[in-house]
């Protein structure tokens, strides 16, 4: 492959692509207001980023009960580190698992009472890979309208037929499941763009009564809610292994990084023996495995934590409640300000940033179309003081936007 030594757009040289196509699509988005950059990050300590010259306080992160910041956890990861170094070197099914992956799947084993547990680098992949060894060419998916990209793209790679239902709405799954077929049920816990649960309890007697197994997704639940911080499932008294196969992630409220699926042993042994984004893709780091582990044993050990953050949302929802702001119907971290236009969203995102808070414009397609919004998360590493001038500044931008 030429390299160019043009300091301009390296990738002129490369011009098997239609370079000019590429350029009138971006230039779309940008007229469209949904253009995306990632802003470089300087420094981050507690709930202050630093990105440019600037710190703000942040409020766009999946960090929820505060563990990413945790002194404690760095402490666990440098052990973690100083017993397994760094890397995993190749694929599990390479290089075997070691005692800190072997340790972390029996620890979620027991903490959600499932049989058997597989590690996965991300959530993305997780979800694909459950979605791409259950569901071949002529089964049937019934996805949550709203569920997450990476449910839905699986979904439209595997032949199956996606079936959308409305969202959180069990009679609009019912009037699919009445049409016969097979195939896979999917739905969140937590809905990952507007903070609302899925009827977990319905979506169960829908699946007995047609005999469809359940995929669900619940990476903003855990840790947050239920007995211990075990999760949706448990917030709304059922049990894990009520599902067929449950995903959930580590990078949110537990502060590290990858995800995890859970199910009965048959279910894991046929996903370690087809599932590609396993077998073909190098395995998370042990010394993540060994911090992550520590992470979720503190979490279910601390209530507090999750203590505190409930007061944080009700607070932040009471002083909202005194603006004319829109809120969807969210008790979670995830408090979404739906604002409708991607313009008028990223005038209001540019607004915040000028009085000192960072919060992520979320526009089409990660969302539907009339439905773009500022997604705040309110977590447990915030203080009243942040909270209240986070709501001043929205109060603020009301009678300039």
């Amino acid at each position: 492959m030429r390299i160019s030594k043009n300091t301009g757009d390296a990738s002129d040289s490369m011009n098997r692509f239609n370079l000019k196509k590429l350029r009138q699509e971006l230039e779309g988005r940008k007229t469209d207001n949904i253009y995306r950059s990632c802003p470089e990050v300087l420094s981050r300590n507690g709930t202050r980023i630093t990105v440019g010259d600037r710190e703000y306080v942040n409020f766009s992160s999946n960090d929820y009960l505060g563990m990413a910041m945790s002194g404690n956890l760095s402490e666990a990861w440098q052990r973690g580190l100083q017993i397994w170094k760094c890397g995993s070197g190749a694929s599990p099914l390479v290089t075997g698992l070691t005692a800190a992956h072997v340790s972390l799947q029996n620890f979620i084993c027991e903490y959600l009472g499932v049989e058997a547990v597989i590690l996965f680098s991300s959530g993305f992949a997780a979800n694909q890979a459950v979605i791409k060894s259950f569901c071949p060419s002529g089964t049937t998916i019934y996805a949550d309208r709203l569920s997450h990209a990476s449910l839905q793209e699986a979904a439209s790679m595997t032949g199956a037929r996606l079936n959308r239902f409305l969202h959180n709405d069990p009679a609009s799954l019912k009037r699919y499941l009445e049409k016969g077929g097979t195939g896979l049920i999917v739905t969140e816990g937590v809905f990952s763009m507007d903070g609302d649960e899925a009827p977990l309890a319905e979506i169960i007697e829908l699946a007995d009564t047609y005999g469809i197994p359940v995929l669900l997704d619940d990476a903003h639940g855990f840790g947050v809610h239920g007995h211990q911080g075990r999760g949706t499932v448990s917030a709304q008294g059922l049990r894990h292994s009520d599902f067929d196969v449950v995903t959930g992630t580590f990078g949110k409220a537990f502060g590290t990084g990858g995800a995890f699926v859970a199910g009965s042993r048959t279910i894991i042994d046929y996903m370690i023996n087809f599932a590609r984004e396993y077998i073909y893709s190098t395995h998370m780091p042990p010394a993540q495995a060994y911090a992550t582990e520590f992470s979720m044993r503190y979490v279910s050990e601390h209530e507090e934590l999750r203590e505190i953050l409930r007061d944080n949302v009700t607070l932040f929802k009471s002083l909202m409640a005194e603006t004319n702001c829109r809120l969807v119907n969210s008790e979670n971290s995830i408090q979404p300000l739906i604002l409708g236009s991607s313009e008028k969203t990223t005038m209001m995102s540019e607004f915040l940033r000028e009085h000192g808070i960072y919060a992520g414009a979320i526009r089409p397609p990660t969302v539907p179309r009339n439905t773009a919004r500022i997604r705040l998360t309110i977590t447990a590493a915030h203080t009243e003081e942040d909270i209240v001038l986070l709501t001043e500044t929205i109060r603020e931008a009301e009678k300039h936007l």
